[in-house]
């Protein structure tokens, strides 16, 4: 009962607060049947040669870039890819200080798609 008791409570405590996870492209992939928010930070030139279905592009280096992820649901998990990892990891951030409480970035890419 303690087990039961603790793995609960942990996570409800890890619930509460913004997490960062770097998911596998079958982890990734998991989550994508749920109700989530599908991000792909790339330039519009590097979107328009290929993505993930159902992804939204918002270009993670665009001066307004914070002020368009500022107008997605906070409480609705985020998936976010760019084309190697880099930018995702950087915007993945920009997610956290915003409150965004799940956030998820696909290891490796697009590339690894």
């Amino acid at each position: 009962m303690k087990k039961f008791f603790l793995i609960i409570l942990f996570f409800a405590c890890v619930d509460q607060k913004s997490e960062i996870q770097l998911l596998e492209k079958h982890e990734f992939q998991v989550l994508m049947n749920q109700d989530v928010q599908l991000i792909d930070v790339r330039t519009f030139e590097e979107y328009s040669k290929g993505f993930i279905e159902e992804a939204q592009n918002i270009d993670y280096n665009s001066t307004d870039f914070a002020n368009k992820i500022s107008k997605l649901n906070k409480n609705k998990p985020v998936l976010l890819y760019c084309a190697m990892g880099g930018r995702s990891s950087k915007a993945s951030k920009v997610f956290k200080s915003q409150g965004f409480k799940k956030i998820y970035d696909l290891k490796g890419g697009f590339l690894s798609w």
